[in-house]
């Protein structure tokens, strides 16, 4: 590639981890997703609850995944087991871990950002949307293929235990997640990556039409 950096490769990685952590920190607090799939998977008929049940429990649960949340998570009208209660605390400690990495990537991108622009080279913006594009294609073919097989990898990748598998008896709230609402969410977060690739690309090549870019062969032009 004429106009490929090795620094691209770095920059790709920051601009890649910066979109998935922004489509999953969106996805999670996407509470109109969830409200939808109460309807779409019936999930009122599933958990045995109405609908307005099923929304309170869900909105507790949201709410303490969230970084900024303090205290133990408590069910409004679901009783949790230990173990239960546990996975919900590694699965808060996942999506906080997003919060972290999306804010220091952005923080890192801002500062290429600035620095690209005032060196007009912009070639950044389309290295960065291919590396970033690999991974989401990747895991929604595997989504497609076999979702049930991606679902259990996951788990078993992301947890050192097998809290995950809930006992329904002791921990209804698995009624009340489906794991086709899982595959949504994946999808989402899927398509928000691809959209922020997208910009990307775009911004490129709007910026070589309009703007006058530096061909990176010339003298000076560094990081």
């Amino acid at each position: 590639m004429r106009h490929f950096k090795f620094s691209d490769i770095f920059i790709g990685i920051v601009f890649t981890l910066l979109f998935i952590s922004i489509a999953v920190v969106i996805t999670i607090n996407f509470r109109p997703l969830y409200y939808m799939d109460i309807n779409t998977l019936n999930i009122e008929a599933a958990s045995g609850m109405e609908k307005a049940e099923i929304i309170k429990n869900y909105d507790a649960l949201i709410d303490y995944c969230s970084p900024f949340f303090t205290g133990d998570l408590n069910f409004p009208t679901l009783e949790a087991s230990a173990s239960g209660l546990q996975h919900f605390a590694e699965v808060k400690n996942i999506f906080t871990s997003f919060y972290f990495i999306g804010a220091l990537t952005l923080i890192i991108g801002v500062v290429i950002i600035i620095r690209k622009a005032k060196n007009r080279d912009f070639y950044y913006l389309l290295v960065s949307a291919i590396t970033a594009i690999v991974l989401p294609l990747l895991l929604g073919a595997y989504i497609a293929i076999d979702f049930d097989r991606a679902f259990l990898l996951f788990h078993q990748l992301c947890f050192k235990n097998d809290y995950w598998i809930f006992d329904p008896a002791t921990d209804p709230v698995i009624l009340m997640l489906p794991e086709a609402f899982f595959m949504h969410c994946a999808i989402l977060i899927i398509a928000i990556v691809l959209l922020c690739c997208a910009a990307f690309i775009g911004i490129f090549f709007w910026k070589k039409s309009h703007v006058s870019i530096r061909n990176r062969k010339s003298k000076g032009l560094k990081f």
